[in-house]
């Protein structure tokens, strides 16, 4: 007897579009003869809404049939169009609910669809990676892939992860948190403790994902700037001095019975067409919308004993926020030959050009078997 899996996708954040590319990858991945899929997007206003109603039978999904649009000439997606796809508004959404010992997930109406065993949530960013609808799922009491809530919330926090790490003894570059209060009525304190950092300065959102709003700087005259557009996705901002090295990257998947979890081979993201090779910067563009723009080199060209240093701190960054289930972890190896960790993603994309499952293929874990392993985690926990 197969297991339902709901494979929760979209959202709320400016990530939604990835979200969607992610939910391909992983329906096409998932092994129909142990387990039923149930797809369900949420849209922008925060309806659920039952995907995948012109998905033919015994195809791959699309991203158009995933968003229950009519079926594109090809399923097969790589990588993001131009126009971002969306998951539709309805007139009809669904809902979880629990009914004794069941979680079902119910019509408006409150008619049954699927007692749902298992969960999938492919949501990344705000409202759905930070730890809300896994705070959802524990109330529920359905079992659910990745992390929980505590390390959800660090992981997508740039300011108490970067807390952790230091905590766990992991080496950290220089940083300010600037928070709405900060902005708002210390802005000139905010802007002098900004001043002490070495240019180049990346400003990011500090509770945000796949490099957006994130701007890179080289001069304070652009520092105010660079700070607005990053409030427009988060309020609370992060300034991160510039780490002059290669950027290196790390696949934790979780252990069953307690083990300790397991890294992958690292690897090493090189983003093509740069002017500026010494701070590169993998933006929205090259990691989703342009499958040339980016290339992965793994296992990456290491010496031993560094490879071997990047998968022990990959394993202790992701014990550092309680991680579950997986991660990537993302590290710059510096030309002084230091490692200085950037960050933790506890639910990395899975879109065909993704670099989570292709390092972990790279060290012989193939895609289905990898979306088993995660799925099953889930179910022991």
């Amino acid at each position: 007897m197969t297991k339902t899996v709901l494979v929760l996708f979209g959202g709320q954040s400016p990530e939604h579009p990835v979200s969607i590319v992610t939910a391909v990858g992983v329906l096409n991945a998932l092994d129909t003869g142990q387990y039923t899929p149930i797809p369900v997007g949420i849209n922008q206003r925060g309806d659920w809404v039952l995907a995948g109603s012109h998905q033919p039978e015994n195809t791959e999904w699309s991203v158009a049939t995933l968003t229950n649009q009519q079926p594109a000439e090809s399923t097969h997606t790589t990588a993001l169009s131009d126009t971002l796809p969306e998951v539709p508004e309805t007139e009809s959404p669904v809902a979880l609910r629990k009914v004794n010992s069941d979680t079902q997930l119910v019509d408006v109406d409150g008619n049954v669809i699927a007692t749902i065993d298992v969960a999938f949530p492919l949501l990344h960013g705000p409202n759905g990676e930070d730890g809300t609808v896994q705070g959802l799922f524990e109330t529920l009491g359905v079992p659910y892939v990745g992390a929980g809530v505590l390390a959800s919330a660090v992981g997508m926090d740039k300011h108490f992860m970067k807390i952790a790490f230091q905590y766990a003894g992991l080496k950290v570059g220089p940083w300010v948190t600037i928070t709405d209060a900060d902005w708002q009525h210390n802005r000139d304190a905010a802007l002098s403790r900004v001043a002490q950092l070495d240019l180049p300065l990346f400003v990011k959102p500090a509770r945000g994902g796949s490099s957006l709003g994130i701007k890179r700087i080289t001069m304070l005259s652009q520092l105010e700037e660079a700070i607005e557009h990053a409030r427009e996705f988060d309020t609370k901002v992060v300034i991160e001095e510039g780490i002059l090295g290669r950027e290196i990257e790390c696949g934790v998947l979780d252990s069953f019975n307690g083990a300790r979890a397991k890294a992958s081979y690292p690897g090493e993201i090189v983003v093509t067409g740069e002017d500026n090779v010494e701070f590169q910067f993998y933006d929205f563009e090259s990691k989703y919308q342009s499958a040339d723009s980016a290339e992965l080199s793994c296992p990456a060209d290491l010496p031993e004993d560094v490879t071997q240093l990047v998968r022990d701190q990959a394993v202790r960054a992701f014990e550092a926020v309680d991680g579950a289930g997986l991660s990537r972890v993302d590290f710059f190896y510096t030309y002084d030959d230091e490692l200085v960790i950037n960050e933790i993603n506890t639910m990395p994309g899975f879109t065909p050009i993704s670099m989570y499952p292709q390092m972990w293929q790279r060290t012989d874990v193939e895609y289905p078997d990898l979306i088993d392993s995660l799925l099953q985690l889930a179910q022991q926990r």
